[in-house]
């Protein structure tokens, strides 16, 4: 699980673990494996037909893409503990929220990072527009954002508590 603050991502140690070993794949043997594909692909000839190569290229773009991405996160990582049950929505909690204040028109959500998404729960990005209208309120609070369309959509806190995976 993560939780992103002004540039800095609080991590679980298992999270930040997953991420490292990831990025020491990518920028290991991954590389490797990509380079000798795209020589591979190099041999066949023509290089302006040639699929495989032009498959190879993107494949590496992409990789490399993700090594960035992994860098950044992690140089920015800060490793502890989920937050306390404080009754005050943080990154690493799990929300309750009841929209217009209605108590039938519910929605859990995890307010972290996607980049640690789980799968089992929903999860907001404490910089989207529901995370930032929620953060730092309180159980019984309301809470304002936009939505996409320009319109705002007001909702109600009703409970936040750490995420336990």
């Amino acid at each position: 699980m993560t939780q992103t603050s002004d540039n800095v991502t609080w991590l679980t140690q298992e999270a930040y673990d997953q991420l490292k070993a990831e990025l020491d794949y990518l920028s290991g043997p991954a590389r490797t494996e990509i380079a000798m594909k795209i020589a591979a692909a190099r041999e066949e000839g023509d290089l302006r037909e040639n699929g495989g190569y032009h498959a190879a290229k993107e494949e590496q773009g992409k990789q490399e893409l993700r090594v960035r991405q992994l860098t950044q996160l992690l140089e920015h990582a800060k490793v502890g503990e989920a937050p306390a049950a404080t009754g005050v929505v943080a990154p690493g909690m799990v929300v309750t929220i009841a929209f217009d204040g209605d108590p039938d028109d519910t929605l859990d959500f995890l307010l972290a990072s996607r980049e640690y998404a789980s799968s089992d729960i929903e999860t907001y990005s404490p910089q989207s527009p529901l995370g930032t209208g929620v953060n730092g309120k309180k159980i019984g609070e309301d809470a304002e954002y936009e939505l996409p369309n320009g319109k705002k959509a007001k909702v109600r806190v009703l409970e936040a508590k750490p995420y336990r995976a």
